[in-house]
């Protein structure tokens, strides 16, 4: 690859016909390496979109590679909290795979809102409840800006869904939180 990067008339941050630039795709396949020697090119944007809106680091969170948002994250240029056109965040993306830890690095930072519509009123603890990711649904209720009545569509709360699903383990932790909730008021 440095090989490569050295010939002339080559751009680093070239994108595909989508939008996706070599640093989406190194995030993408755990390519530390990569990463880091891409995040040495001037040319190379940290959070540049492709054309679904998704950065190098939602593509990192999506597959579960803490130590690619480890990296991304060093970069003052790199919004942890920018959704792509969907409304997903990597923190969204993280949930909905059930990675824990990228998750729990993304919860560290202040700037990501762990309550984050997307464009379907779900949000992070939405889907990690519908899936069955019973740590990242822990979590996120240990934050306490997270409402886990927060409704979806259609009126479903995370609740709802984990019930609907037969995910009896993620409903009882829902629901212990809803009766603590309930009895401080």
């Amino acid at each position: 690859m440095k090989i490569l990067l050295e010939q002339e008339g080559v751009n680093a941050d070239e994108p595909d016909s989508w939008g996706r630039t070599p640093l989406s795709f190194a995030a993408e396949s755990r390519g530390e390496g990569a990463v880091k020697i891409l995040l040495e090119r001037e040319e190379v944007n940290p959070d540049k979109p492709d054309e679904d809106g998704l950065t190098p680091l939602s593509y990192a969170a999506e597959s579960g590679y803490e130590g690619v948002v480890k990296i991304l994250l060093e970069r003052e240029e790199v919004d942890p909290d920018r959704p792509d056109r969907g409304g997903r965040t990597p923190l969204t993306n993280a949930a909905w795979r059930g990675h824990e830890g990228v998750v729990k690095i993304l919860l560290e930072r202040k700037e990501v809102n762990p309550n984050k519509l997307d464009r379907w009123d779900w949000t992070p603890l939405t889907y990690a409840a519908r899936k069955r990711h019973e740590g990242v649904v822990k979590l996120l209720l240990e934050r306490e800006e997270v409402n886990p009545e927060q409704p979806k569509n259609r009126g479903k709360t995370p609740l709802s869904l984990a019930t609907e699903k037969g995910h009896e383990r993620v409903a009882a932790l829902l629901r212990a939180l809803e009766t603590a909730i309930s009895s401080t008021l």
